[in-house]
């Protein structure tokens, strides 16, 4: 999901009062907002791809997958956030009544956009390391086969990186892979065309 950092000064909770109550989705930081618009054609895809192959290998076990709309807190780091993709794998746990603030994340997902990608980097993935449950960060490119998984040992974040078209991650945390043929269905031509001109 792309974001305009646009910032507007609030507490947590007035930021979920008015968030609860618009049409459109920001982020919180330490009593700033920041605007989100939508995302690419290229963006959606792969979110829906990554979404449909990990709930078909969800399907019938204690995990639930949020895409897109499902807000995360990370507490720690005085922040909600709108992963692409949110796993959890147990009973899941939600601020209040509403049922819309994830606490207990698994396993978390970012489909780089330009606009976002130093911040889904850095910013954003320290916030998310300071949540307790989070096992495994995913950041995949939309211009070129990549998948990166951050995987949590300790207090270290241990980085592999798949390339190539034709490799699997294994999500660990979670009991499942993802094909990067899959992961890229219905834009491999795209990505490959970014390739060459590169």
């Amino acid at each position: 999901m792309s974001t305009v950092f646009k910032k507007i000064h609030c507490t947590a909770e007035e930021y979920l009062t008015l968030e609860r109550n618009t049409l459109y989705k920001s982020e919180f930081h330490d009593g700033e907002i920041f605007a989100m618009t939508g995302a690419s054609r290229t963006h959606n895809l792969i979110a829906f791809n990554i979404a449909r192959e990990l709930g078909l290998q969800l399907k019938n076990r204690p995990c639930e997958a949020y895409i897109a709309d499902m807000r995360v807190k990370a507490a720690k780091a005085r922040s909600y956030h709108y992963p692409d993709i949110a796993i959890v794998c147990g009973t899941p746990e939600f601020e209040d009544a509403h049922v819309d603030t994830l606490l207990n994340p698994t396993l978390l997902i970012e489909v780089l956009s330009p606009s976002t990608e130093a911040y889904d980097r850095g910013g954003k993935f320290a916030h998310y390391r300071k949540i307790a449950s989070l096992c495994e960060y995913v950041l995949v490119t939309q211009d070129q086969f990549s998948v990166e998984r951050y995987v949590r040992q300790g207090d270290v974040w241990i980085l592999t990186e798949a390339v190539d078209i034709e490799a699997t991650v294994t999500l660990e945390s979670i009991g499942c892979s993802l094909k990067l043929r899959e992961v890229y269905d219905k834009v491999l031509d795209e990505v490959d065309q970014n390739l060459e001109i590169e």
